[in-house]
């Protein structure tokens, strides 16, 4: 009955909609009137509206799934299944997140406190996950991962190829400690 190009774009503006669903129904709610629907329409509606600003962000940051290997993200680890290469990382082992180009591809560095590093490109299937896994990070916030992805300046004079590695992340505390 409804279009699969249109049930696709629907399915991937999702969470917006629903946020938007919840300010109108909050909206509603508070234009009924009196001293308790007022407050709670005003509620639902900053709800809704937080909603929506998270999921507005969450959908920058999704995953066109066109780059090699699967991600996971499963009980606080991040696994990449790629064509060649692939490896786990755990979230209370992760130091360092970077965003590095290599080979015209942008890619998640993620760093061990062992040093081992995973390499994930931005693209890959299932991408979209670490989005919620790297924002259980203390001190990584929602703006600051949309922020990062935010391409690099291209125009006459600039190059668009530039050679990219940005420390997103880094965790405190960890490293060596000098007397």
């Amino acid at each position: 009955m409804i279009r699969p190009e249109l049930r696709a774009v629907l399915w991937a503006w999702r969470e917006v909609l629903v946020a938007g669903a919840v300010v109108c129904l909050g909206a509603w709610i508070a234009a009924q009137g009196g001293y308790l629907l007022v407050p709670l329409g005003g509620v639902a509606a900053l709800a809704g509206l937080g909603m929506g600003v998270l999921a507005w962000r969450r959908r920058r940051f999704a995953a066109k799934g066109d780059a090699p290997g699967v991600v996971r993200v499963d009980e606080g680890q991040i696994s990449y299944f790629g064509p060649e290469v692939g490896g786990f990382v755990s979230l209370p082992d992760l130091v360092e997140i970077r965003l590095i180009r290599m080979r015209g591809r942008r890619l998640w560095r993620l760093k061990q406190a062992d040093g081992q590093a995973v390499l994930i490109p931005l693209d890959a299937m299932g991408a979209e996950a670490l989005f919620d896994a790297f924002g259980s990070l203390p001190g990584l916030t929602s703006r600051a991962l949309v922020a990062a992805l935010e391409e690099a300046p291209s125009g006459p004079g600039l190059v668009a190829e530039v050679a990219e590695n940005r420390v997103i992340w880094r965790r405190e505390g960890r490293g060596v400690v000098r007397a």
